[in-house]
């Protein structure tokens, strides 16, 4: 049975003040998110505002603590090699990177030396491309039609962008998605019933 279905099925088989703490669930999970659970949530009976606000906040939930966890990490390892950058080393033989250095050619440097694949290689350049292109509103808005919002959040952390400007723009992402499907779900439902 599919994640999908097996949400759908535990909807259906709990008490209605419970309906939506699965459909938060349910939005917490990669592929599913807020759009997915707002369509479990509509299609298992809740009121489609209901289901909206249950899926968005189950998703954004886990963004945040994923944003945390990433801005946490970056931050520790951007003030390590500052630290050995400033212990005034040569070249720190593990990154390529010299004293004095900036954090974030530190960072790129160490990304650098870790690539090991092209097709890695490959997705980050891409990412960059469209966040160069994008920003951080575009690629979090049109984010969703390719990867999972905690994907996307986790990778803009990661390559430095601001922890409130991440979780504004999934918040505003989020929202909007499981508004459109809750909107289009809703209509549907409402119509053929």
């Amino acid at each position: 049975m599919d994640i999908v279905a097996h949400f759908q099925d535990l909807v259906a088989q709990v008490p209605e003040f419970l309906q939506p703490v699965i459909v938060a669930l349910a939005g917490a999970v990669p592929f599913v998110e807020g759009e997915g659970a707002t369509t479990i949530g509509i299609l298992g009976g809740l009121n489609p505002v209901l289901a909206v606000a249950a899926a968005a906040i189950g998703n954004f939930l886990c963004v945040v603590v994923l944003v945390l966890l990433s801005s946490g990490a970056r931050s520790a390892i951007v003030n390590r090699r500052t630290v050995h950058a400033n212990a005034e080393e040569p070249v720190l033989a593990w990154s390529g990177t010299r004293p004095g250095s900036t954090p974030d050619e530190t960072i790129r440097a160490m990304d650098e030396n870790y690539a090991t694949s092209d097709r890695k290689a490959a997705r980050r350049a891409k990412f960059q491309r469209a966040l160069d292109r994008y920003g951080v509103p575009g690629v979090s808005l049109l984010g969703p039609l390719l990867l999972p919002t905690q994907f996307t959040s986790t990778m803009l952390a990661g390559a430095g962008v601001g922890t409130a400007r991440v979780l504004f723009w999934q918040g505003v992402a989020i929202l909007a998605w499981s508004i459109l499907f809750g909107v289009v779900v809703g209509g549907v439902v409402h119509n053929a019933g």
